[in-house]
């Protein structure tokens, strides 16, 4: 697997980790797309991404949800915005913006699967996008 700016350090500031900064009351660990530690620097373009999918049978459910925190680093160049979206099939059914050294709280994120059936890949993206 090549190395990129979401896979250089996993398991260490990216990817499956318990966060650096925070232990989560519920005690579980999080996906970070990106990286924990303050301060590391990547090139990134407009339309990069990370995701964390899952393949899940919708069959019967009307929505699929998430809650999640976008932590935006200082230093984001003008004009462009980390967008997070819950995504199905690669889909973008609900999103949100988060801008330069700003940190949102999404209580709850949800896409609307009631018309679908089987299993589909649901998933969280976190996307670099012209603002």
């Amino acid at each position: 697997m090549a190395l990129t700016a979401f896979t250089s350090r996993l398991g260490l500031g990216q990817g499956r980790i318990r966060p650096q900064r925070a232990t989560p009351a519920s005690g579980e660990y999080l996906f970070v797309l990106g990286d924990e530690e303050p301060g590391r620097r990547f090139e990134l373009a407009p339309g990069d991404f990370a995701e964390v999918t899952q393949a899940v049978d919708v069959t019967g459910v009307d929505l699929v949800r998430t809650a999640l925190r976008l932590r935006v680093p200082p230093g984001a160049p003008a004009g462009l915005a980390w967008e997070a979206s819950l995504v199905v099939d690669g889909v973008k059914y609900a999103r949100c913006l988060g801008r330069s050294s700003r940190e949102r709280l999404v209580a709850d994120m949800a896409a609307n699967v009631s018309k679908l059936s089987g299993v589909h890949t649901v998933g969280v993206r976190l996307e670099l996008v012209s603002s």
